[in-house]
């Protein structure tokens, strides 16, 4: 039988890879989430940064691409990001 793997298993670490927070366009939301992940980058590049309002600019999307360098620490960064009262939904 065959077990099912998440993403996060089929990754070969160091490997680059995209995170994505959404929520509210309120001042100051994309620098929240730069910390954020900085916070977990232990000395490594945020590589990219970019931001994308919604259509009617009531929403905004953070996306960050990392070299990640273990599941360990994207779970970290996603549970930092899920706990910050603004951000609505992660990637």
């Amino acid at each position: 039988m065959v077990e099912e793997q998440g993403v996060a298993d089929l990754l070969e670490f160091p490997c680059r890879f995209q995170i994505k927070a959404m929520g509210r366009q309120i001042d100051g939301f994309e620098e929240r989430v730069r910390t954020i992940v900085l916070r977990h980058l232990n000395g490594e590049l945020l590589l990219d940064l970019t931001t994308r309002e919604s259509s009617e600019s009531r929403y905004v999307s953070v996306s960050c691409t990392i070299e990640a360098q273990s599941r360990q620490q994207l779970d970290a960064i996603y549970m930092d990001l899920n706990s910050e009262q603004d951000v609505l939904m992660t990637l």
